[in-house]
């Protein structure tokens, strides 16, 4: 599905005075999009070819600190530049941004001009090419949760982050008249990033006080993968701009529930969904149950491109609809994966391990590696599960910590293959420093529970 500009559009757009500023994006690894804003004319005149950007984009943690350690960019090499390459099929207008534009960018060596293979979107592209080179189109969607708040972001730093007030006082699920309170916010939501060419279909309420759910329509992966980012990106800037703010952390908050990013997943050929076979139980073609086991198989290896922070897996607890098993069933909310549109042309597998501070781009790139190894290697998945997985003690758990993730990504010999080890190291680098700071910290838990009563 294609963005909403072209480049004659935007030169003409530009030559009326109508689009002053161009977003040059990249994905960093933490899934934040990351760039410049070019001065439009310059933009279609020039950097609309190529720009540059520091290689240490790809090389810091959550807070911009220049981590050290990796191989690609570090003090000792220099910090020099990557090639920020425009796609200009991602061209879009940003209606919430006065007179702007935004394209997409892949990541280029600055000499070899040769992708990046850590760049999260390259990471994604190449396990595409794998899947055309079998004749089969990837198609997904993803859906985004997020809770919303009062307080403005800049009065929430401030604050430390303590005590958000919800937008809404209770679980407005599906609720109407509960979340016509939001609605100023998340109609503009709707809206604004239709017009940015991003098919949304719907919002709703979801299950704690303040918390939201905006789902786009399914296309090809890297199209998902490039409006979920956008979505994102989105979403904080409109609610900025009514004084709110929201957040996307997998659980901001031990005594709320969770915020999920669930990832819809089917292979395509001709137009069709070649996952369906309305010959099969549950119209699985043999193709799907292959895909699936291979996910079901790997689900461990790639639990770190899942759930990539200390926080995501404060997220995993029975009775929250977040899972905790490693297992699949038919329209099961309390799996790992579930299958759904069972018996139909749209059946497709779910993932619903990942929260909503995965990095969209790595989470697809890594899902679409197990399930393409799961077709090679003609693996089954099995019977599928059924009743409370949750009480299921006899099937594999999700790993619990980060640590464990990256243990687990570090030792794969199925990552390595199926990304390289140069990019299995980085990622692996990445997770552990985060736990080395976590570590480090001494959190408001400790305190509570030492300061006197220890």
């Amino acid at each position: 599905m294609p963005a909403n500009l072209t480049f004659e559009e935007l030169t003409a757009a530009v030559e009326a005075g109508a689009i002053d500023t161009v977003l040059a994006c990249i994905c960093d690894m933490q899934g934040r999009l990351q760039g410049k804003r070019f001065h439009a004319r310059h933009f279609i005149e020039s950097a609309y070819h190529e720009a540059h950007c520091c290689n240490y984009l790809l090389a810091t943690d959550i807070e911009m600190k220049t981590v050290q350690g990796y191989a690609s960019s570090s003090w000792s090499r220099g910090y020099g530049d990557f090639v920020m390459k425009p796609d200009l099929a991602t061209l879009r207008i940003v209606p919430w941004a006065p007179g702007t534009a935004m394209v997409m960018c892949d990541l280029l060596d600055h000499r070899t001009h040769e992708p990046v293979a850590h760049a999260p979107r390259n990471m994604l592209l190449r396990q595409i090419a794998r899947a055309r080179a079998l004749g089969l189109e990837p198609v997904m969607a993803t859906e985004l949760e997020f809770f919303l708040f009062e307080e403005s972001f800049a009065e929430m730093f401030d604050l430390g982050y303590q005590n958000p007030t919800p937008i809404s006082r209770y679980n407005c699920d599906y609720g109407i008249m509960g979340t016509s309170r939001d609605e100023p916010i998340m109609r503009d939501i709707r809206n604004l990033l239709y017009d940015a060419g991003i098919p949304i279909e719907c919002s709703k309420g979801e299950a704690d006080a303040g918390q939201e759910e905006v789902n786009a329509k399914y296309s090809d992966a890297l199209d998902t993968a490039d409006m979920h980012a956008i979505i994102k990106l989105g979403v904080k800037e409109i609610a900025q701009s009514h004084g709110a703010s929201v957040t996307f952390m997998a659980k901001y908050d031990h005594e709320h529930t969770g915020s999920s990013s669930h990832i819809h997943q089917s292979l395509w050929q001709d137009g069709k969904n070649v996952f369906f076979d309305p010959d099969r139980d549950w119209g699985m073609s043999d193709l799907m149950r292959a895909y699936l086991a291979g996910q079901l198989a790997h689900v461990t290896e790639i639990a770190a491109f899942l759930a990539p922070n200390i926080n995501s897996y404060k997220r995993f607890a029975p009775g929250t609809f977040a899972p905790t098993k490693a297992v699949w069933s038919i329209d099961n909310r309390t799996a790992g994966f579930r299958v759904c549109g069972e018996e139909t042309k749209s059946v497709r597998v779910e993932c619903r391990i990942g929260g909503a501070d995965l990095n969209p781009y790595l989470a697809c790139a890594a899902l679409l590696a197990a399930g393409l190894d799961g077709i090679e290697r003609q693996m089954d998945p099995g019977e599928a599960t059924t009743g409370d997985v949750y009480k299921d003690g006899d099937v594999a758990e999700l790993p619990r910590t980060l640590a464990d993730a990256a243990q687990a990504l570090d030792t794969s010999a199925f990552m390595r293959g199926a990304f390289g080890d140069d990019v299995v190291d980085h990622y692996v680098h990445a997770a552990r420093w985060e736990v080395r700071e976590y570590n480090r910290v001494v959190t408001d838990w400790e305190r509570q529970r030492g300061f006197e009563r220890g």
